[in-house]
């Protein structure tokens, strides 16, 4: 006789699945919580940076560490104190980083082969203290492009782009404050109680207390328009894009007041290449808007000819005395040439330009420490190699990044490439890889754009741009 069938024992695995989906869930929700505290976390760092590592890092053995709780609020800090800050950054993205889409990743080889010949260069270098300072601020740098590309795209950007909005709008009050009353305190100040203890003045230092340009909180005016062309694009974006928070009519109050207070602070700065890129990226912004044809070419050519006229008039003077800076730029770069052609495999060593530039400048010729180009300082610093990998690394970053964008409507991501595509620009006539106010916030935005674009986690920037914008 057949026994009647028998019911199943429940499988254990089953009969606990609730529980372990429950737990998963949990755990998943911790995790993004704690991404979302790092973002935050990290984006405050970057906007501090912008407040106190102003300061070139070859400088770094002329900046004390603050004394007191006063000198903390209101001085410079030496680079090792944002070294030290980072150190921390990294260690907690080492558990939070996710590689994502693998096929994709190619582009993380060109930062490693940059920083990777810099050592090796490093080692022929002709002053070991420079070489040093500035590995460290190039490690640095990799650091942050890596915390951008693996780490930020896992949360919504605002969590770390806030932290920069804030740091640029200190940047742009104390450029008020200067241009208001605060230079002149400082210029006094400076001959009343510091110049008469110094033994030797800097002809920079003197140059920079003399002159009524404003550089707010960063190291002279070009490096402080060097912020406004990276920071300006994406911050008015990230404001604009508060739709679910703010009212049209407020949103359009604090994108006016921003933007009026950063153009104010890059006419003060007297930065004539500052000038010039922000009207070419205005141009570029008027070109995606969605509008008509029509309207947009009698825009372009409206703004072209006022930006122009405003410019000629503006340093009329300038060009009158013979564009002097222009000139010494010119000897700069020559010099950096002819540098990099006689030590081409290895260059003089990172941070070593003013070694080799004291050696052959033009008799009476001003005497500089930095190229103002980043991309002819990487092949005097650091040999062909070296500067064709930093070079590789900047346009194909720029290239990848504008073709993953969307054609309309990702405003944040190509508001975050067009100030990206202004700091780059500005290297050919500055050094602002060499400041950390800027290489650090620069090559994070950076490495969060290519990240995103990346597949990467790109829930979270997709929703954002639904919602906000």
């Amino acid at each position: 006789m057949n026994q009647p069938p028998q019911p199943k024992k429940p499988d254990d695995k089953t009969a606990i699945q609730p529980l372990l989906e429950w737990v998963e869930a949990n755990k998943k929700q911790a995790n993004d919580k704690t991404a979302r505290l790092f973002s935050a976390g990290f984006g405050a760092f970057l906007g501090l940076s912008l407040l106190k590592f102003g300061n070139p890092c070859i400088f770094e053995n002329l900046v004390d560490r603050p004394a007191d709780s006063l000198q903390w609020l209101l001085s410079a800090w030496p680079a090792q104190v944002g070294y030290e800050l980072l150190a921390g950054f990294v260690i907690a993205g080492l558990f939070l980083f996710r590689i994502g889409n693998r096929p994709r990743t190619a582009l993380l080889f060109l930062p490693l082969l940059w920083l990777a010949w810099q050592f090796v260069a490093a080692r022929h270098s002709v002053d070991a203290a420079l070489t040093v300072a500035t590995l460290k601020h190039f490690s640095a740098c990799v650091a942050c492009f890596f915390i951008g590309f693996l780490v930020l795209p896992r949360v919504r950007p605002g969590f770390f782009l806030a932290g920069l909005l804030a740091g640029l709008a200190v940047v742009i009050v104390t450029g008020w404050q200067q241009r208001f009353g605060g230079l002149e305190e400082t210029r006094r100040y400076f001959y009343a109680y510091l110049y008469p203890q110094m033994h030797t003045v800097p002809a920079e230092l003197l140059q920079k207390v003399s002159s009524n340009r404003i550089f707010s909180t960063l190291f002279y005016p070009n490096a402080l328009a060097g912020v406004l062309l990276l920071l300006l694009p994406v911050s008015l974006a990230l404001v604009w894009g508060q739709a679910g928070w703010l009212t049209t009519g407020a949103r359009k109050l604090l994108a006016g007041l921003l933007a009026l207070g950063a153009l104010a602070c890059l006419y003060w700065s007297q930065s004539k290449g500052g000038w010039l890129l922000m009207l070419l990226l205005g141009l570029i912004a008027l070109r995606r808007a969605p509008w008509p044809q029509r309207t947009k070419v009698m825009l372009v050519a409206a703004i072209l000819a006022m930006g122009l006229a405003g410019f000629t008039l503006r340093f009329a003077g300038y060009f009158e005395k013979g564009a002097t800076s222009a000139v010494a730029r010119g000897d700069y770069w020559r010099a950096a040439v002819q540098t990099s052609l006689a030590h081409p495999l290895y260059g003089t060593g990172p941070g070593t330009f003013a070694i080799a530039y004291k050696q052959i400048k033009k008799p009476g010729a001003e005497m500089a420490r930095l190229v103002h180009n980043d991309y002819l300082q990487q092949a005097s610093d650091s040999g062909l190699i070296g500067g064709a990998a930093y070079l590789g690394f900047i346009t194909a970053s720029l290239w990848f990044g504008w073709r993953r964008l969307a054609p309309q409507g990702d405003w944040l991501r190509f508001s975050a490439w067009l100030g990206l595509l202004g700091w780059c620009l500005q290297s050919l006539l500055e050094f602002g890889l060499y400041i950390p106010a800027l290489a650090w916030p620069g090559l994070a935005l950076m490495g969060w754009l290519l990240g995103s674009a990346n597949g990467i986690d790109n829930a979270p920037a997709a929703r954002y741009t639904a919602t906000r914008s």
